[in-house]
Parts: structure tokens; sequence; C-alpha cells
């Protein structure tokens, strides 16, 4: 036996008997022997312990690569699993991953593992490790896997993608299967964490059993564990979907419709006010607002091309019996296009901008849902412009004008632009026409290059029936998220046979513009939320001002007054009359993050004055009334911008 393995800096080894991942490392230098996890072998990951023989490319992974860190968080997972099943032996086990973010196993029995039980398995896996077991790699005749796990109907179900023989990983008495890679030994695993339990269906399919997911997490290093927590807790604080818990702004009940959010009151005036600045905004930018039924005729989302591409993403069709089939529609375009064919249009009238709060419906499946980002049901900040072509790229940056006004009100500054055209490799999801396609992508780039911005290019990102610019933020748990959109369309008015009388009397075709400002209440709400951290700027919060009287019999009356005058005024003011001890009102009132508690005894009662407590300060300062109500109005009108 000869062969040779190649390392990445192309440089070979020649060996005549087989080698270990582990000693090839060894031989390379001591330092990396010690370092080394784990190898990519030909492009797949092996353990340390496989046995090289033939020529390979193999590069050593150690705990500075993502991939080695992959072989790490396996490990942890490998050994819940021992640790799981040692401790509650009716245990069932399903599918387990390891990500950029973790690591996950399925489990399943008739008592399921509560979060309160994971320190005890952390124990259990601690001692694993203490102990140091081998951990070995080894092949397995599927017949005594299924002998094994007879009883497990989900270990069995993955067993029959297997062949004859599985490979597997041993430790004491302790099998199972799926893994590519572990370290060689318990004792090398250090720092990890088990961090939360959640349901999740078998295989992702929501006809199937609901499983318990078990979440962690390991590094290699103590720091990067405690940064990694850190930014957990960061997270777990600005989740919007705990936020709108503590602050009652809004609720999903999966009993009464999963992906349906139900607005409390609070989370209903912020999105009022959202919506009444969204529109006072486009009516001052030309816009005409409607409203549209949530309904069509089926046959208008098969001219639009909606249902041959989205089919999968809409709700079944309702038969009404004789003939027509209606469609709870997932989006709003061909709804706007009926307005614009209502009328004759003229050249004069161009453009014409048609806006609308339009409730949209998606068919999304059950795992998929969240909170306000993931919802079934969901309100767009829906806008259609139709031009001449000639209109196209001063229509295009009389849009952007628009959102970069909005995100400046919004103080939203962390986004980027990015030109999304079709997939020149993988057409076929495209509306065919490349002449369109040309001139559309050309027109969308010189636009961007007048305005003399930065954009990046994104292929296969497109609508199916026009490239688009998407303004891509940042949300504050770190994802990259489309917030805004602005599409051209060559192809709907096309289908749609639209058209306007020219200055020559004769018929053309309009250009349609797509656009989104702020896309969905729901997904904006969801993001303003955690940006802010449930601390809304005084113009969005529900509740401005927070009076609390320092004696309710003495004092309850002029506060309120104060609430009054401040309503009459147009600000949001409620008096806390509830028997508590002051100090517990003023702590509440800055867990519900009010952005002014008013304190009212005798002195301000007397003077006709208010002592004000911005929220997250321990400032307070005495002030009339009246200056209290110019200072408010101040913040309301700059947005509550620093001034």
């Amino acid at each position: 036996m000869s062969f040779s393995i190649t390392l990445p800096d192309g440089s070979k080894k020649n060996f005549d008997q087989a080698v270990s991942v582990l000693d090839l490392a060894k031989g390379i230098s001591t330092s990396l022997g010690k370092a080394a996890v784990a190898a990519k072998v030909d492009g797949e990951v092996k353990p340390v312990n496989f046995m090289l023989e033939r020529d390979s490319e193999v590069a050593i992974l150690t705990d500075k690569d993502e991939a080695g860190l992959a072989v790490l968080r396996d490990t942890v997972a490998f050994l819940l699993e021992a640790a799981a099943q040692a401790k509650y032996p009716e245990l069932r086990l399903g599918e387990h991953e390891a990500d950029e973010d973790g690591f996950f196993v399925d489990t399943d029995k008739e008592d399921q593992i509560k979060v309160t039980e994971l320190p005890e398995l952390e124990k259990a896996i601690a001692k694993l490790v203490k102990n140091g077991h081998a951990i070995e790699p080894v092949m397995v005749k599927k017949s005594e896997l299924e002998a094994q796990f007879k009883n497990d109907p989900f270990k069995m179900e993955l067993l029959k993608s297997e062949g004859d023989e599985v490979a597997a990983f041993k430790m004491g008495d302790f099998v199972d299967f799926g893994f590519k890679a572990l370290l060689p030994n318990s004792g090398k695993v250090k720092h990890f964490k088990l961090l939360s339990v959640a349901g999740a269906y078998w295989q992702g399919k929501s006809s199937n059993p609901m499983l318990q997911r078990l979440f962690g997490t390991a590094f290699f290093k103590e720091a990067d564990l405690e940064a990694d927590l850190k930014r957990r807790a960061e997270i777990k604080e600005r989740d919007h979907r705990t936020i709108g818990r503590d602050l009652d702004l809004f609720f999903v009940d999966p009993k009464v419709g999963a992906g349906l959010p139900y607005w409390m009151p609070k989370g209903a005036t912020i999105r009022r006010v959202i919506e009444r600045y969204i529109i006072d905004k486009e009516l001052a930018d030309g816009y005409q607002h409607v409203y549209t039924p949530v309904l069509m005729n089926l046959d208008a989302y098969k001219t639009s091309g909606h249902w041959a591409h989205y089919r999968e993403d809409m709700f079944p069709p309702m038969d009404m019996g004789d003939g027509e089939m209606l469609e709870l529609r997932p989006m709003n375009c061909p709804s706007h296009i009926q307005v614009y064919k209502h009328h004759i249009r003229s050249y004069r009238e161009l453009p014409i901008r048609i806006a609308e709060l339009g409730m949209m419906h998606r068919y999304e499946k059950s795992g998929a849902l969240s909170g306000l980002q993931r919802v079934r049901e969901m309100t767009l900040n829906d806008g259609h412009t139709f031009v001449a072509l000639e209109q196209v790229q001063e229509e295009f940056a009389k849009i952007l004008k628009l959102i970069m006004d909005v995100y400046k009100d919004f103080d939203i500054t962390d986004y980027y632009f990015r030109l999304s055209y079709r997939d020149p490799k993988n057409t076929d999801k495209y509306f065919a026409n490349d002449e369109m396609w040309e001139r559309s992508q050309k027109m969308l780039k010189g636009a961007m290059d007048d305005l003399g911005l930065d954009y990046v290019e994104a292929e296969g990102e497109a609508a199916f029936y026009g490239p688009k610019l998407d303004i891509q933020t940042k949300t504050a748990l770190g994802n990259d998220e489309t917030m805004s959109t602005i599409q051209l369309d060559f192809m709907l008015p096309e289908r749609f046979d639209l058209s306007y009388v020219g200055q020559d009397g004769e018929e053309h075709r309009p250009v349609m513009i797509h656009r989104g400002i702020v896309g969905t209440m729901e997904r904006f709400i969801a993001y303003l939320t955690e940006i802010y951290k449930g601390a809304f700027p005084t113009w969005l919060a529900p509740e401005q001002v927070e009076i609390i009287p320092v004696n309710l019999d003495a004092h309850g009356e002029y506060a309120k007054k104060v609430r009054d005058e401040l309503l009459k005024h147009g600000f949001r003011a409620e008096v806390d009359f509830r028997n508590e001890k002051m100090g517990y009102k003023i702590r509440e009132s800055q867990t519900q993050k009010v952005p002014y508690t008013l304190v009212l005894g005798d002195d301000e009662m007397n003077s006709n004055a208010v002592n004000v407590r911005p929220y997250g300060t321990e400032k307070q300062e005495s002030k009339s009334l009246d200056e209290f109500i110019k200072e408010l109005q101040a913040d309301v009108d700059s947005y509550s911008r620093e001034k």
C-alpha cells in the first residue's frame, strides 16, 4: 500500500500504511497535533481518529475553524443525548444539529423535559466530561441499530435512509449515528451551556408529531462562551415577543389562530400613530389612498402570475358554488391595477400614485411563524405608481426621497442599498422577456448612479416581474432584513392591458412602480420594538405621560385636571388611581417605559405645576403645567430627536 496526502499549501506527504488524521497532524508539527479537533478529507469533515489509507486532500481543523467549532458542538449534543437517555430511559431521540448559533437535540417522552431540569442535565454532561470517556467512530450493522432503537420510531425513521452498515459513534454502551465527526474524548469538552427548550415538529412538518427541542451552545474558550451568553441575554431583552408580552402590546394564541396577532390597546395605539403618520406623508407626496377588498377572483392572480409563482404561499381558493373562485389576497398589486383601470387615463394625470394600508394573507407553515415578524395576516404599507417611460427615473428618485424622510423621523440609520436583479443562469422563475429585463435593470442602475448613491448588486433577488432596489436594515438582533423596496414592472401593465391616452391621442403602455416604505405594520413594529427596546420615543409611545397623585384623596382631582388638559392638547396620558405606595407606582411607570412620569402633591397643586421625571433618568424637575405642555409638544413635533 502506498498513497499520498495533499495538504492545503499544495505539499504532499507519502505513506505506505494507513495513518490516522491525528498522527498526520502530529507529523506536521507537535503544536498542530495538540490543536487538531478534526479534518476535512476530500471536503468531508472526519474525526481525528479517522484512518487515511488512499490518496486524499486533507486540511487539519483546529479550534480556530468554524467547522472545528461545529465538531465541538456536535460532541456536546452527543453527550447531551447520552446524559438524557441515562436520566430518562424511556426517552426517544430525534434529529440533532450543530450550526453557527449552537446546537439542538430533538427528544420525546410522555412527560416533557422542563427548563428547570436543564441544570441537572448540565451536571450529568459535566460528569461525562470530567471522567474523560473515549468516543470512537464505529461501523454498525443496520440490523443491530434497528434492534437497539426498536422502541424509538424517530430513530427507526432515520435509519430507513441508511445502508446496510451505518457510520456511528460509541461512548461506553451509548451509540448514536448521524454525526460526521466528534472529539475523540469527552474530556476535551470544556465550556458549554444548555439554553432552552421549545417545541419542534418532527422533521419540520406540521402534520408530524410535536417533539421537544433542547438548545445549547459550546465554545473552546470560556471568554467566548461568556460573550455569547451576554449576547443572548441582550437578544432576549430586546425580543419583541418578550417586550410585547411585558408591555401588553399584542398576543398570538395558537388555540384561536397561529400567526394571527391580536393588538392590545397599547400596541394598537403604536400602530395607529404609525399608520396616520404614513398616510399623511403619502397624501402630502401626491398619493391617493384607497381601500380594496381582501378577496379577489382567482383569475386575477392567474393573470398577474402570482398563482403560478407563489401558489404555495397562498391560501386555498374558496369555491363560491357558482363557478366563481375567490382568493385571499397575498399582495395588493392586482387590486391597485383595478383602481387604475376603472377610468380612462390621460398622460396629463401621470404619474398616478395609489397607496393603501392593505391587508394580505400568506400561507405560512406553523414552524415558520414568529411573533409579529412571520405571520399569516399582515397589513402592508403598499403603493403603486403608474408612469410614462420617461418619468421612471424622476419618480424613482421621488420615492427614494420619501423613504429617506421616513427613516429620518424614525431614526433609522443602519441600512444599505441593494440592487436586486434576476439570475441570468436561472431565468425560469422570472417573466420571460430578456429585453424588458435588460432595459429595466439599466434604468434602476442609472437612477442610483445619477443620485450618487453606493449600492451592492445581487443576482437572483429580483421579483418575478422585474428588478428592484431593496433597502436592507440591521435589526437590533443583528439580522439583515429588507425594510423598503422599489420595484420596476413592465410585465403587469402588459398582462392587464393597461394604457393611457398620450399627447398624440394614441394609447400607450404605462410602467408600474411597486414600492413599500416600511413593509408590513407587523414586521415594522417588531423591528421598532427591538430597536427601541420597548422604550418608544414620546411621539410613538402608547402612553406618553403617567400621572401619580401623592395622595388619592388630596390630589386626585388635580391629577384628573392635569390629565384632561393633556388630553385636550392631543397627548396620551393616564392617572394611576391604584391604592398602592407612590414608590411602587413610580417604579411601575419606569418598568412600563412611559416617557414622562408626573408626581403631583401639595406644591404642584397649589401652583398649577407638575414634578416631571423623564424615563430612564434619576432627574426630576418641577415646572408649570403650561411649560411642560410646551416641552412635550416640542418633543412630539421633533419626533423625539435630539434637539
